[in-house]
């Protein structure tokens, strides 16, 4: 069980720096946050934030908000208070920022991410979108880079592409499982 868990925590490591590398960064990658939204026709919108670093998910420091005001299935306007709601709470408590904001979707989500940071004057956060391509295959993702306008995708099997998937799936998970508590509630 310990060979396993050094093993694992290896290969994070591996992941982190070879992201790091794959998106030209001077300083390493210690901490990801993922956003993404979760609803079932516009009700009971719930936005998941799942937090990866080193050592791999940090389950305890996962954060699930329920929308309350964004219009029901504007998951634009969703994505934005739940980015608002946990970087101005991070600034207010002056605790530390992440290197990397991935979120689960395209431009249009991404150009939110890139507006609660210039809203709350937060510096030094690379907002990544990550959008599945159309056949919703894999591998086949396009990064959109903090500008909100680059477009750039990683082969299949890379691993910063793969830690990305990881971390992705992870949000998608986590809200998923916050919507169905919400509505059975």
């Amino acid at each position: 069980a310990i060979d396993q868990r050094l093993s694992a925590n290896a290969d994070q490591i591996e992941r982190m720096s070879n992201l790091t590398s794959a998106l030209g960064r001077d300083t390493s990658v210690e901490r990801i946050e993922c956003f993404d939204i979760s609803h079932l026709g516009g009700e009971s919108t719930v936005a998941s934030c799942v937090v990866f670093d080193q050592n791999g998910p940090r389950k305890n420091e996962y954060r699930k908000f329920n929308i309350k005001d964004a219009v029901a299935g504007d998951d634009y306007a969703a994505m934005f208070e739940a980015l608002r709601r946990r970087y101005s709470r991070l600034k207010r408590e002056e605790s530390a920022m992440p290197d990397i904001v991935l979120i689960d979707g395209g431009k249009g989500q991404t150009t939110q991410a890139l507006k609660v940071m210039h809203e709350l004057q937060i510096e030094g956060v690379m907002i990544i979108g990550i959008a599945k391509g159309t056949t919703r295959k894999p591998g086949l993702e396009t990064l959109i880079l903090s500008d909100g306008q680059r477009e750039y995708r990683l082969p299949p099997n890379s691993p910063a592409l793969l830690l990305l998937q990881h971390v992705r799936d992870e949000a998608h998970r986590f809200a998923i499982t916050g919507h169905r508590s919400r509505r059975q509630t």
